[in-house]
């Protein structure tokens, strides 16, 4: 069984033609979608997804990751190999955070050209990833595709502010829900405040509790996400269209 995971901000029918080339080079591949629907260059959103998704995927997984605004620039393209998965995708720091959560990691520069066909200048995802995880997937090693780095383009969800009576971070991701993610972790929440008690922020009174329905419909909440980060979300609806933000914002928490 060989797994490759899809993120891209793609939309609709590009992803298909990355499908094809892995199914032309491994037919017996398990593609799995993941999202294809990033927002457009929204690298560190696309960070937090793949973070999210591959501790619970089994060795010999290949998570390919294109979101990719430096397309056709002298950026590397490269695999990252770690506790036995596999990560493809331009060096502009998306594939770290994940890789980093698995343990140690290495990364091999995509350099092997004879494993590619004609490669255009604007969609690597086609013509340079999707071939060289189908490769990875039918157990080619990473040494085959390219020369060992210890260059690479760092990236993590940015840094908190921790104060006396505040937290102060931002958002990273807005899930289909709606829901606000945040890059405070739960760790650091529970140093300022517990279930139970009431936080301010967006100017709005929010109350901290375990899950969803836990509030009534149409009603804020802040929860600690499955993920593990602090999430504000309604019960029913999308926080942030009440809210009015997007991710890269500002958070600010306090007691209320």
């Amino acid at each position: 069984m060989s797994i490759i995971t899809l993120i891209t901000d793609f939309g609709s029918f590009y992803p298909a033609a990355m499908k094809g080339v892995i199914l032309s080079i491994n037919p017996q591949a398990i593609i799995v979608d993941i999202t294809h629907n990033i927002p457009p260059g929204n690298i560190r959103s696309a960070a937090f997804v793949l973070y999210s998704i591959v501790p619970y995927f089994p060795k010999g997984s290949v998570h390919v990751a294109v979101v990719d605004p430096g397309v056709g620039t002298p950026r590397n393209s490269i695999v990252i190999s770690v506790a036995g998965q596999f990560f493809v995708g331009p060096d502009n720091g998306l594939m770290i955070p994940a890789a980093s959560r698995l343990g140690d990691f290495e990364i091999h520069k995509i350099m092997n050209y004879d494993l590619l066909g004609e490669v255009s200048a604007t969609f690597h995802g086609r013509d340079v990833f999707a071939p060289i995880a189908a490769y990875l997937s039918g157990g080619m090693s990473p040494q085959e595709v390219g020369e060992k780095t210890r260059n690479y383009v760092h990236l993590d969800f940015g840094k908190i502010e921790i104060g006396t009576k505040f937290i102060s971070g931002q958002i990273i991701y807005i899930d289909d829900f709606g829901n606000v993610i945040t890059n405070i972790a739960a760790s650091d929440m529970f140093k300022h405040f517990q279930f139970g008690e009431f936080i301010r922020a967006f100017d709005k009174s929010i109350p901290f509790f375990q899950t969803y329905g836990c509030v009534e419909k149409r009603k804020l909440l802040a929860l600690i996400g499955s993920h593990g980060f602090l999430e504000i979300a309604v019960n029913g609806d999308s926080a942030a269209k009440i809210l009015k933000v997007g991710s890269g914002d500002t958070i600010t928490i306090k007691k209320d």
